[in-house]
C-alpha cells in the first residue's frame, strides 16, 4: 500500500487530517481560528530496524513521569462520611502536576509550610514536546505541530494566569463539603442559557481544567472537576471571576453570603461548645465540670401542655384533678422546632412550659450541643441562645436586638442585614428562664418596632418579639415556669409543651451517668428504690441532684460501706432550701427573712387546711385568700405550680397546686413544726373557744406531738399519714439545723427521739387503729429507731 492509498483511507472526501480537525474544532468549540495549522499528517516514516547500526536518539524528548492524578470529591461519593475530613486534607495539601490541554498550558502547584494549602499559579510554558504520538508504523494519530523555542508563536489572550497569595490563611470552615455545595447551589441557580454561556467563558479562560469543553457536562461533574484540578479557595475565586465576566453580579454577592455566613456559623459553634460544651451537675457544688454528653439524661417531654402536677403517692390514690385528658406524645429534644415540626404546624413560636427543677435548661443546652456537634437541627443556619440572666444588663439601656445579639457573640458581626430577613438563613433564637422577666409587657399601648436594627428598650424588644413584629422569617423558643404564658398575647400563634422531668427508667440513667464508679450508682439506684417516696420525687432532676449530692459526699467520708440516710424529711428540707433560695428566680423582689418566713406559714396552713379536706388544688380566686401571690408561690419559689383544667366540657379554669401532693405535705408539717417553735402554739388543740384556751397554752413539744399522731389516726383514708411522717422527722437535730433560718426562737431545741419514739410505740401497743400501725412504723423510721 503507498503513501496515498493510506492518505484516502484516513482522510475521507480528500480532506486533510489538519483539516478535519479543523472543522470538528470548530462544530465542537465554537472558535474558527483556535485550532487552524495545530495539527498534521508526519511523512510516513520507515519501518522499524533493529539492526546492530545504533540507535539514533539526537530526536528523543524527555518527559518528567506524571504524579498521581489529584483526588476528585466524587470519587469519594461513595465512602463514609468520615472520611470526608480526609478527603478535605488530600485536596489542600501541596500537589505538583502537569496538565496538557489544547493550548499546552503547564499548572505549576507550589505547597506552603505555614496555611498547608495549594497555592496554584498557571502561566504559559513553552511547549518542547507532544501530548501525542504514533504508537505504530501501521497506524497515524495525528500529532500537534512540535514548536521549537525560537518559533513558538504568541499565545491567545483569552486565558489567564490565575494568581494565589501564598500568605492567605484558609478559614477551618471552608471545607470540601461546603465549596461542593455551595458552588453547585450558587450555579443552580442560573438559566440553561446562562449556564451554558459560564461553561463556555469558563472553556475559554480557564483551558487547562478540561481536556475537552465543558458543555456536555452537568452540574456535579462540572463542579467536582473544578476541585479536582484546584484547591477550595482557588475553586471559589474562579466561580466567582467567571460569573462575574458574564454579568452575574448578584450571583457573586450570593456565592460570598454564603461563605461568609459558613464562616460565621463555625465561629458561633465554636463560641457555644466553650460555653455550653461542659456543665456541671445542677448544685455543682464540687464543681466538676462534665461533657454534657456524659451528664444528660432523657427527659420527659409531652406535646400537650396543662397536664398538672405528678400524682404519684405512696399513701393516697389521687384521681387527675381534671386537667388536659389527652395523654400527650412523647417526644424528645431533637424533635423541638424539627424540620418536620415546622412544615406540619407552620408555626414560629414554641413555648415549653415545666416546674421549677425540672430540666428546662438541661434540655435548652442539650439542643444547642447537638446543634453545634451537627446531630440535629441542620435546618437551622444560626442558633442564638439569649438567656434572661444574660439579657437582664441590658434592661437601662438604649440598645437594639442586633446589638444585643453582636454583644452577646461578636462573631455575628459579619453578617448583612439580609442575613436576618432571608428566607435561606433560617435563624434559631432560644430565650431561656422567660419568668426571670420581671418587667410588665403591655401588649396594648407599647410602640411598635418593625426593624431589629433600631435601638429602643428591652421590654419594647420582648413585646414585639412576642407580638411576631420583629424578624417575622426567623423562630423563637421560650421556656418558663407555668404562670408566665399570660406573657404571650392570645392573639399570637404558637405551640406549648410540657416538660415533666424524669420517666422511671430515665431515673436509673441519671444515677448511672452521674457516678463513674458503678458500684456508687447501683447502691444509690437501690437506695431510692427501698423509700417509695424518695423514688417517686426522683423524677424532678433537681431532687436527683440532691440525692446524688448527698450520697456522693457520705460515700467520700465514709466510703463505700457506708448508710444511706432514711430520712425522708432530710431531703425535703433540701429541697425546700434548693427552690426558696439557690433555684429562687433572678430578678424577682428579694424576701427578708420575716417575709419568707411569713410566706412559708401561709402557704403551709394553706396546705394543712387542703389536707384535712382531701383538696389538692385550688382557683385562682380561691388562692386570693391564702394571701399570697401566685407570683411568688409559683414562679418566684416554685414551690407551685399553675395549670387550666376542664371540670365540664365547655367550661375552664386556671388552678394552683403545689408541685407534688408530698411537697404540700411537707409543708403542712412545717407549719405545724413552726408554729410550735416559734409561738408555742399547738394548731392541733381544740377550738372550745376561751374556756379552753389557756388549759392548752404553753404546751411542752410532746404535747404537739401526741395530739398531732391521735389526729392522723382518726383518719381512715391516711390522708394524713406522709404528714405525720414528715412532722416527727422534723425532731431531728440534722433537720432543726436546717431549718433554723426560719426559726425565731433562739432557745436550744431538746432531744426528743426517745420521747417521740415511745409515744410512738405507745399508739402501736394499743392497737386501737390496726390500719394505721403500718404508718407509725414509718415514722419510727424517719426518727433513726428500729422498729
Amino acid at each position: 500500500m503507498d503513501d496515498s492509498d493510506l492518505m484516502d483511507r484516513v482522510t475521507p472526501s480528500g480532506s486533510s487530517l489538519g483539516d478535519a480537525a479543523s472543522a470538528a474544532g470548530q462544530s465542537a468549540y465554537g472558535e474558527d481560528e483556535e485550532d487552524d495549522g495545530l495539527y498534521y499528517i508526519p511523512e510516513r516514516r520507515p519501518s522499524l530496524d533493529l539492526g546492530t547500526s545504533p540507535m539514533d536518539t539526537s530526536q528523543w524528548h524527555y518527559v518528567d513521569q506524571a504524579n498521581s492524578p489529584v483526588l476528585s470529591y466524587s470519587s469519594m461519593s461513595s465512602e463514609k462520611s468520615e472520611k470526608m475530613e480526609k478527603l478535605d486534607e488530600s485536596l489542600t495539601r501541596g500537589v505538583k502536576h502537569t496538565a496538557c490541554g489544547p493550548e499546552q498550558v503547564r499548572e505549576r502547584v507550589q505547597s506552603s509550610p505555614l496555611d498547608n494549602f495549594e497555592n496554584i499559579q498557571l502561566v504559559r510554558a513553552d511547549s518542547y514536546s507532544s501530548c501525542y504520538t504514533l504508537d505504530s508504523d501501521d497506524c497515524e494519530n495525528r500529532i500537534p505541530k512540535v514548536r521549537n523555542k525560537e518559533d513558538t508563536v504568541p499565545e491567545s489572550p483569552d486565558a489567564l494566569v490565575l494568581l494565589h497569595d501564598p500568605n492567605e490563611i484558609r478559614h477551618p470552615s471552608l471545607t470540601v463539603d461546603f465549596t461542593f455545595k455551595a458552588i453547585s447551589k450558587t450555579l443552580g441557580k442560573l438559566s440553561e442559557g446562562e449556564m451554558h454561556y459560564f461553561k463556555r467563558i469558563l472553556w475559554k479562560r480557564f483551558p487547562q481544567s478540561f481536556n475537552t469543553p465543558p458543555q456536555g457536562m452537568d452540574l456535579v461533574d462540572l463542579v467536582d472537576r473544578l476541585l479536582e484540578c484546584y484547591n477550595l479557595e482557588v475553586s471559589l475565586k474562579l466561580t466567582k471571576h467567571v460569573l462575574e465576566e458574564i454579568g452575574k453580579k448578584k450571583m457573586v454577592d450570593y456565592l460570598q453570603a454564603l461563605r461568609i455566613r459558613n464562616e460565621v456559623r463555625y465561629d458561633l459553634r465554636q463560641s457555644l461548645k466553650r460555653i455550653y460544651g461542659e456543665m456541671g451537675d445542677d448544685s455543682s457544688k464540687q464543681g466538676e465540670m462534665r461533657s454534657i454528653d456524659d451528664v444528660f439524661t432523657n427527659l420527659n417531654i409531652k406535646s400537650t401542655s396543662d397536664n398538672g402536677p405528678i400524682l404519684e403517692h405512696e399513701v393516697l390514690k389521687i384521681d387527675k384533678l381534671d386537667s388536659n385528658r389527652k395523654e400527650g406524645k412523647q417526644l424528645s429534644v431533637q424533635d423541638l422546632m424539627s424540620k418536620e415540626w415546622l412544615d406540619k404546624t407552620n408555626l414560629r413560636f414554641l413555648l415549653i412550659t415545666g416546674g421549677a427543677g425540672s430540666g428546662k435548661s438541661m434540655a435548652i443546652k442539650k439542643l444547642i450541643l447537638d446543634w453545634v456537634e451537627e446531630k440535629s437541627h441542620q435546618h437551622v443556619s444560626f442558633l442564638v441562645p439569649l438567656p434572661f440572666r444574660e439579657l437582664k444588663k441590658f434592661e437601662d439601656k438604649k440598645i437594639s436586638l442586633l446589638d444585643i445579639v453582636n454583644e452577646l457573640y461578636p462573631e455575628t458581626k459579619q453578617l448583612r442585614d439580609e442575613d436576618y430577613r432571608s428566607d435561606e438563613c433560617l435563624i434559631l433564637f432560644v430565650f431561656d428562664g422567660l419568668d426571670e422577666f420581671c418587667e410588665k409587657l403591655d401588649f396594648q399601648n407599647t410602640e411598635l418596632l418593625g426593624d431589629h436594627a433600631e435601638p429602643t428598650s428591652l421590654n419594647i424588644i420582648m413585646v414585639n418579639l412576642l407580638r411576631g413584629r420583629l424578624l417575622f422569617r426567623d423562630i423563637f423558643m421560650l421556656t418558663s415556669r407555668p404562670l408566665v404564658r399570660r406573657c404571650i398575647p392570645w392573639d399570637t400563634h404558637y405551640d406549648e409543651l410540657d416538660l415533666r422531668g424524669f420517666l422511671e427508667s430515665d431515673k436509673d440513667e441519671y444515677f448511672k451517668k452521674r457516678f463513674k464508679n458503678q458500684d456508687h450508682a447501683d447502691q444509690v439506684i437501690a437506695y431510692t428504690k427501698s423509700l417509695k417516696t424518695l423514688r417517686i420525687m426522683c423524677y424532678l432532676p433537681l431532687f436527683c441532684s440532691l440525692v446524688a449530692d448527698e450520697c456522693e459526699n457520705i460515700f467520700r467520708a465514709k466510703g463505700l460501706q457506708a448508710e444511706l440516710p432514711k430520712s425522708l424529711t432530710y431531703m425535703y428540707t433540701k429541697l425546700l432550701l434548693a427552690l426558696t433560695r439557690q433555684y429562687r428566680v433572678d430578678g424577682a423582689p428579694p424576701l427578708s427573712p420575716e417575709e419568707e418566713r411569713d410566706c412559708l406559714m401561709k402557704l403551709g396552713k394553706t396546705a394543712l387546711t387542703m389536707l384535712e379536706k382531701g383538696q389538692f388544688k385550688l382557683t385562682r380566686c380561691e388562692w386570693k385568700e391564702v394571701g399570697v401571690s401566685d407570683d411568688e408561690a409559683v414562679v418566684n419559689s416554685g414551690l407551685c405550680t399553675q395549670y387550666v383544667t376542664k371540670p365540664f366540657i365547655l367550661f375552664q379554669e386556671r388552678v394552683i397546686s403545689f408541685i407534688h401532693p408530698t411537697m404540700q405535705e411537707y409543708l403542712a408539717a412545717l407549719y405545724v413544726f413552726l408554729s410550735f417553735r416559734n409561738h408555742g402554739k399547738n394548731i392541733f388543740e381544740q377550738q372550745l373557744k376561751d374556756r379552753f384556751s389557756r388549759m392548752f397554752k404553753g404546751h411542752k413539744a410532746m404535747e404537739m406531738y401526741k395530739s398531732a399522731v391521735d389526729k392522723s389516726l382518726t383518719y381512715d383514708d391516711g390522708k394524713l399519714d406522709m404528714f405525720l411522717r414528715f412532722l416527727f422527722g422534723m425532731v431531728l437535730h440534722v433537720n432543726v439545723d436546717l431549718l433554723k433560718p426560719f426559726c425565731t426562737n433562739s432557745s436550744k431545741w431538746p432531744n426528743m427521739v426517745d420521747d417521740a419514739a415511745t409515744l410512738i410505740k405507745k399508739r402501736i401497743k394499743e392497737n386501737q387503729y390496726p390500719g394505721r400501725n403500718e404508718n407509725l412504723r414509718r415514722c419510727l423510721e424517719e426518727l433513726g429507731v428500729s422498729t
